[in-house]
């Protein structure tokens, strides 16, 4: 039976980067999940009998989302929902379920690299029939809906179990309980050579995989240990845990930093990878060497032809503003378009279905490829195995090698994590203020070249995103960038992205915090974060 309830809208459902993400205890209020997936299916049209992923990411909270939306899209119209087993769909899993499965789009819970647990953070967000997350014409209309909301549907029957595989019917909707890992790891064996990296992990070759008791786990396990050999416990703490095991799942060097030092350590496996919380950003360190995710995107899009899935070359690279430029060298010898995007996947959906970009990639750890419209920690994780496969070379020699050939992009992110977001705010305004005067203006041996606020004009649909971060470039190539991020759950974040290019292969050895010290210093006299914020250094250093 379908029941009509009546409901008072939330104010605050307007969706970030990546959906909407709030505390545990502000989902569970009263109707405020249902609010928001009503408010999705209002600003869809023509779904009446088609096909809906669901899936998370395993987090707490998660199983009773889903059984919400199962209900809710019976009661909306939709013909078939196909759910993970468990309630499991890894990010990237969940787009290329989508795609495979022709599905009109997909409801995916997960807030990434976020912590979990009853008292942490939850998400929801649509993806579209592409796979990818839904574009802003598509969130502003879903916020615009949760505003004025006075009513959802739900099916009132009993609850789905989620632990079985197999077809279920209810209220006329077809609900198909699916293995989460198996359609990724075919598309995956697919992409790269699974004989030659078996054949170098034969060999002795030793790769150690952490999880971060997140998603990604099962896939992991099913793929670097299973098919490719690893022997058992490569993959650490594999099982998706509701808390995550009460650790932040972020595949960074303060997160996962057992990790970082295992690698440098005197008897160091020869490649370790992390992914994060719902399974779309990686962390890649080769034995002695931690890889940048704005150097892994430069150096797969330079070796990507390595694999079987990329062997005809590519047809372009993506990049968000903040990463570093990197990859926009490896573009131009390939003789390939580069394009630079706002920070969002969404924003690479667009060039991707049009082929005109093959690779694109995050500094926030985030790389992926046509294969799904997500970034996929675990195919980028892949695509280094099978390049060190093809090269028989270290990670860290193939690093090097790359530098010699390209240049050497010092870079480095400092985030301030849960600043007052008025001070935030006023942070940023103060640095649109003086974007008309800093050209021209010397900082010791540094001089500005130009400052803007930076707007992205879609090349295929001809969409326009302004104010999309402040950007100080200077003669030479080095630059700061400012931006809030809109990934947290509570304050603001700032970011600010400190980069230098240094092209003299004699000079590729400097610590990168010195490399990077008069720069640094320059972002503190223009933006004043000490006195705005009162943070006297940043959360978390990248």
């Amino acid at each position: 039976m379908i029941r009509t309830v009546t409901t008072t809208p939330y104010g605050d459902q307007k969706p970030g980067t990546s959906g909407l993400r709030k505390k545990v205890p502000v989902f569970q209020q009263k109707n405020y999940a249902e609010n928001f997936i009503q408010s999705i299916f209002d600003a869809l049209e023509g779904f009446q009998g088609e096909t809906l992923v669901i899936g998370g990411d395993g987090r707490f909270y998660n199983r009773e989302v889903i059984q919400i939306a199962i209900k809710m899209a019976a009661a909306n119209g939709f013909g078939r929902v196909l759910v993970g087993r468990g309630g499991i769909l890894s990010t990237p899993a969940a787009s290329n379920v989508i795609r495979k499965y022709k599905a009109f789009g997909g409801i995916v819970l997960s807030a990434s690299h976020n912590p979990g647990g009853p008292t942490e953070d939850f998400g929801i967000k649509y993806n579209i029939g592409n796979g990818g997350p839904a574009p802003e014409k598509v969130t502003d209309a879903i916020f615009a809906r949760s505003k004025v909301i006075d009513s959802y549907k739900i099916s009132d029957v009993a609850d789905i179990n989620l632990d079985a595989e197999g077809t279920q019917e209810l209220d006329g909707m077809t609900v198909t309980v699916i293995d989460p890992v198996a359609d990724y790891a075919e598309l995956m064996e697919s992409l790269f050579d699974f004989d030659a990296i078996r054949k170098m992990i034969g060999g002795g070759f030793r790769v150690v995989f952490d999880a971060m008791s997140a998603v990604t786990g099962p896939y992991a396990k099913e793929i670097i240990e299973k098919r490719l050999g690893a022997p058992k416990g490569s993959v650490m703490n594999f099982i998706p845990l509701p808390d995550f095991g009460g650790h932040h799942p972020d595949p960074n060097l303060v997160h996962a930093r057992a990790l970082y030092e295992t690698m440098m350590g005197p008897d160091a496996p020869d490649f370790g990878a992390a992914s994060d919380g719902d399974g779309d950003r990686n962390l890649v360190i080769g034995r002695g060497i931690f890889i940048t995710p704005s150097d892994s995107l430069a150096m797969l899009a330079a070796n990507a032809h390595l694999a079987p899935g990329y062997a005809k070359g590519l047809a372009g690279i993506a990049r968000s503003m903040p990463t570093s430029g990197a990859a926009d060298r490896v573009a131009e010898k390939l003789g390939i378009g580069l394009y630079e995007t706002p920070t969002g996947w969404k924003f690479f959906g667009n060039l991707l279905d049009e082929g005109m970009a093959t690779i694109c990639g995050e500094e926030s750890a985030g790389t992926g490829s046509n294969h799904v419209r997500e970034k996929d920690g675990l195919w980028a994780v892949l695509l280094w195995l099978n390049v060190l496969a093809a090269r028989k070379e270290s990670a860290l020699d193939i690093v090097k090698s790359h530098w010699a050939t390209y240049g050497r992009n010092y870079y480095s992110r400092h985030d301030y994590e849960e600043v007052d977001s008025d001070a935030a705010n006023g942070l940023i305004a103060n640095l649109r203020d003086q974007l008309a005067t800093l050209p021209g203006k010397s900082f010791g041996a540094l001089k500005v070249a130009t400052a803007d606020d930076f707007a992205y004009n879609d090349p295929v649909d001809h969409s326009v995103s302004k104010n999309q971060g402040i950007r100080i470039l200077f003669e030479g190539g080095s630059r700061v960038v400012f931006r809030l991020s809109g990934t947290g759950t509570s304050g603001a974040t700032l970011r600010v992205y400190i980069e230098r290019f240094e092209p003299d292969a004699s000079r590729h050895d400097i610590e990168t915090q010195t490399a990077l010290a008069d720069l640094i210093a320059v972002a503190e006299e223009i933006a004043s974060i000490k006195t705005r914020t009162g943070r006297t250094e940043p959360s978390v250093i990248t």
